[in-house]
C-alpha cells in the first residue's frame, strides 16, 4: 500500500475482526515489524530512520487509538499529553503561546478547557478522552491521522462530535486521515474511499459511493448486508446464512481466503489466489467473476481511486 498526503482526503480501512485493520496501523506506526517486506517513509525504511527522519515522521504521522480508557498515564493530568508534544516540537515560543494553542485544539473538538485541563483521566467521561486524543493530533498539524476504531467506544451521543473534528481536520487543515472501523455507517459518511480486507487481503477497493451502494466482491455483498436497517417488513427469515463450519480456517495464500464462505465459489478459487481486477474506472474486487477484466499489476491499484484521493492502494 502507498500512501499520500497531497490532495488531502479521508480513506477508510474496513473489515470485520481479525481482518488485519490494527496491524495495518501498527506496521505504518512502526509499532509492530513486517514479517516481510518493509514499511517507508520517504523512501526509508522506518527501521533504519536516523534521528531527525524519525522525529519528522513522528510529527507527521500521529494516530488516534481505539481505547479512550488505556492511552492515559493515570498518574498525570491529562494536560500533560498536550503539553509533552507542544514543548518536545516547540510549537509554541513560550508558556502563553502554549497554553492558547491547547485551549485553541480543546475548543475545536467541543470541549471547554475550564473544565478539561487540570483533571485526571479518570475525572472526565470516555467521550472526553477521546475527543483530547484528536486535540492532541490537530496540536501537531500532522500530514496523516491514522484513526484506528476512534468511535467503537464511545456512545452514539458523541460519535457525530468526534467524525466532525476528523473531517474538520480534514477540510480546515489539509490532514489525511485513514479511518480504520468495522462499522459500515460511519465510513460511508466520512470517507470518499474505501478499502474492504478479508483475512488480511484487500477484497474490494474504490469510491466509497460505489463500493457501499453496489458491492461488487461476494465478501463486501455480505459485509453490507449485514447491516441492520430499520423495516418492520424485511424478510429476516429469508437472509442467507454462513454454514457453521465455513471461515473456520485459514485458506492458505495459495487460495481465495473467502472460498469458504463465498456462494460463487468456483474451483480455480481453490487453486490460486485472486488478483484485483479492475472492473470499473474507479473500483477493483479480487474475485474471479470479473476474470475478464483488466488485471491489475503492482503500482496500478491508485488507478481505481478518483483524482481526489490522498490514500492510493498498491497491491
Amino acid at each position: 500500500m502507498t500512501i499520500q498526503d497531497s490532495p488531502p482526503s479521508i480513506s477508510a480501512i474496513v473489515g470485520e475482526s481479525g481482518s488485519g485493520k490494527t496491524t495495518f496501523a501498527r506496521t505504518i506506526l512502526g509499532m509492530t515489524p513486517p514479517t516481510s517486506g518493509e514499511v517507508l517513509y520517504r523512501g526509508t525504511d522506518l527501521r533504519r530512520l536516523d534521528g531527525d527522519q524519525r522525529r519528522q515522521f513522528l510529527r507527521d504521522v500521529q494516530v488516534i487509538f481505539q481505547d479512550p480508557y488505556e492511552v492515559y498515564n493515570p498518574f498525570y493530568k491529562v494536560d500533560h499529553v498536550l503539553e509533552v508534544p507542544v514543548a518536545n516540537f516547540k510549537l509554541a515560543p513560550s508558556k502563553e503561546k502554549a497554553r492558547a494553542l491547547i485551549e485553541e485544539a480543546l475548543q475545536a473538538v467541543g470541549l471547554r478547557p475550564d473544565e478539561t485541563l487540570g483533571r485526571y483521566p479518570h475525572q472526565l467521561s470516555g467521550g472526553q478522552r477521546q475527543r483530547l486524543m484528536v486535540a492532541r493530533a490537530m496540536i501537531m498539524r500532522p500530514r496523516l491521522i491514522i484513526a484506528d476504531e476512534p468511535v467503537s467506544m464511545v456512545d452514539a451521543s458523541l460519535r457525530a462530535t468526534i467524525l466532525d473534528s476528523l473531517r474538520d481536520l480534514n477540510e480546515k487543515l489539509g490532514v489525511s486521515i485513514i479511518y480504520i472501523t468495522h462499522d459500515l455507517t460511519t465510513a460511508y459518511q466520512l470517507s470518499e474511499n474505501i478499502v474492504v480486507l478479508y483475512r488480511g487481503s484487500i477484497a474490494e477497493v474504490g469510491d466509497v459511493e460505489r463500493v457501499v451502494n453496489a458491492p461488487e466482491h461476494p465478501y463486501t455483498r455480505l459485509l453490507i448486508s449485514s447491516i441492520p436497517l430499520p423495516d418492520l417488513g424485511r424478510p429476516w427469515e429469508k437472509e442467507r446464512v454462513i454454514p457453521e463450519h465455513a471461515g473456520g480456517r485459514m485458506t492458505g495464500r495459495s487460495s481465495c481466503q473467502f472460498v469458504d464462505r463465498c456462494p460463487s465459489a468456483m474451483e480455480v478459487c481453490r487453486e490460486k489466489a485472486p488478483p484485483l481486477f479492475q472492473t470499473e474506472d474507479h473500483r477493483a474486487a479480487a474475485c474471479f467473476l470479473y476474470h475478464d477484466r483488466p488485471e491489475l499489476g503492482l503500482g496500478d491499484v491508485h488507478q481505481v481511486f478518483a483524482a481526489k484521493s490522498s490514500v492510493p492502494i498498491e497491491a
